[in-house]
């Protein structure tokens, strides 16, 4: 007779994978032992009521997703403010959503999550809306050491589109496309941000804004970098028009992975994705390649659910 225990299926240690479903389901039941997470999350250092204006013991409400001061009966709403707010799907399905989106390495679509959890298509699509606006990076540190920088440019060809949204005339390839520009350090984190167009008035505050003054800063030979020496950075640059992709330590391999990893990736699970939304986009590829290093899918799941925050008006002071 075997001696694996089929009752209690555990992870084999030569699996890759460091957080499987078998441990999620585990680790989170149901509602109220993510509802307990979701506290220890916001609140670290316990809930503070603001009437008796310090941290108080708070108890968890009989069939209610709140808690209510011992002291003074006040009742916090721990998914108010947060991407849960005016839900009514079970926070057990808001938390698989995101294991399954933090578990890929080229996302997921809303028509899958629906498959997987048994939501709607139109519950599914704002959860991974949602959980999408947690990702943004924006106000990070900037990048610093050795950068490459690059522009690129997202959308269908224009032989593919409808006559109707065709652009008249004998135009560039990158006309009807959105244009995106990004940077990356050299093992390090990367940024990417839709632009309006890639010209150098547009450009160069995202340089400034994102990157360390001094940087060494690698492109190819687009005009629109030419004035980063003035600027107060190093610059080399790598000239493709001449087939030169690598010359000494200046190339531009790094960022033009990047956009290759997130235009075959968006190809691949989302066909097709608007002006609209793609900034949201970038910001889950980029969130994803900055932990490229992490150690597997929990550290992944940790870092999305470490994302959640309670932001407007209503934010409520943790400490």
């Amino acid at each position: 007779m075997s001696k694996v225990n089929r009752n209690n299926p555990i992870r084999t240690s030569a699996s890759e994978g460091l957080y499987s479903l078998m441990e999620f389901e585990r680790e989170y039941p149901d509602d109220a032992t993510c509802l307990d997470a979701l506290v220890r999350k916001l609140y670290p250092n316990g809930i503070h009521c603001p009437r008796c204006e310090k941290i108080t013991k708070h108890h968890r409400e009989t069939n209610r997703p709140s808690y209510a001061c011992q002291n003074c009966g006040h009742h916090e709403h721990p998914m108010k403010g947060t991407i849960f707010e005016d839900s009514a799907t079970s926070l057990k399905l808001w938390f698989y959503a995101i294991y399954l989106i933090s578990s890929t390495r080229c996302g997921i679509s809303a028509k899958q999550i629906e498959r997987e959890i048994g939501v709607t298509y139109k519950c599914a699509w704002r959860m991974c809306k949602q959980i999408r606006s947690m990702l943004d990076e924006g106000d990070g540190p900037k990048l610093s050491g050795t950068v490459e920088m690059d522009e690129s440019f997202f959308g269908g060809k224009e032989t593919n589109k409808h006559w109707r949204n065709k652009i008249p005339g004998n135009v560039r390839h990158a006309m009807g496309k959105t244009a995106v520009w990004g940077a990356v350090e050299r093992q390090g984190r990367v940024v990417a941000r839709v632009v309006p167009d890639t010209k150098s008035w547009t450009l160069m505050p995202h340089i400034r804004e994102r990157i360390m003054p001094r940087s060494a800063i690698f492109t190819d030979e687009a005009r629109v970098y030419r004035t980063l020496p003035q600027l107060g950075y190093q610059h080399g640059r790598v000239y493709h028009s001449a087939h030169i992709y690598v010359d000494g330590d200046a190339h531009t391999n790094t960022i033009e992975g990047f956009w290759s990893l997130t235009k075959n990736g968006i190809r691949g699970v989302y066909h097709n994705v608007s002006t609209k939304y793609l900034q949201t986009y970038l910001n889950e590829y980029a969130f994803r390649f900055n932990r490229r290093k992490s150690l597997g899918r929990r550290n992944m799941f940790e870092a999305f659910t470490n994302q959640i925050k309670k932001v407007g008006k209503n934010n409520v002071r943790t400490a």
